[in-house]
């Protein structure tokens, strides 16, 4: 099955990219065509135009990470804000959509809120993104200053950290300095591809 990108028609088959130059104007052309559709995703940088059909997998394992940073947040008696699916975009500049994204220091800020003013509003606090087609990339993040990206690629948990103006891969998460994470994501995907995605994780005691 071919991809069919046209004024009327968008079809990607699952785990296809396609990548077309454009202005903000047809990025905004398309988001608007696409509606509430939750497949393809859609972002914009540089004068380029992304297209990405997620693949099952995808969702599971986003899923599953989103349900660590949950569990942990309460474990730790956090307040926080979760949201997906969500668009971030500042005009002209950047559009993008993160698989998931946690308001934690600044959940006040956007409670009870119906949309976010981008640029006015303060950014997520950590985004999570799950990369199986060579379609995520840390830096669309830079523009929105996101303190920490959390990218899954090659079954390896990445933990970047906003340093100044760039990002930096750190050892763990400034929201979970004494827990690690990466092993616990680990073991979470393990148990969910042998048995389901069920959180196996409720007694979790922070060892």
């Amino acid at each position: 099955m071919f991809a069919v990108v046209t004024p009327d028609t968008i079809h990607l088959p699952p785990g296809t990219v396609v990548r077309l130059p454009g202005s903000w104007q047809d990025y905004q052309a398309l988001n608007k065509q696409l509606g509430d559709r939750s497949s393809p995703r859609i972002k914009y940088r540089d004068g380029e135009i992304l297209l990405m059909a997620p693949l099952p997998e995808h969702g599971r394992k986003v899923s599953v990470i989103a349900d660590v940073v949950k569990v942990l947040l309460d474990h730790l008696g956090r307040e926080y804000e979760a949201f997906t699916p969500i668009t971030m975009e500042l005009p002209q500049e950047s559009g993008i959509e993160p698989d998931y994204c946690f308001y934690i220091e600044n959940w006040q800020a956007i409670a009870g809120k119906d949309r976010i003013n981008w640029g006015v509003d303060p950014s997520p606090d950590l985004v999570v993104e799950i990369d199986i087609t060579s379609y995520t990339d840390v830096n669309d993040y830079l523009p929105y200053r996101v303190p920490e990206v959390w990218l899954f690629r090659k079954n390896q948990l990445v933990i970047y950290r906003l340093q100044g103006d760039v990002y930096t891969v750190e050892s763990s998460s400034r929201y979970f300095p004494n827990i690690n994470v990466s092993e616990i994501v680990t073991e979470c995907l393990k148990i969910a591809y042998e048995r389901n995605t069920s959180p196996q994780f409720g007694n979790y005691d922070g060892s």
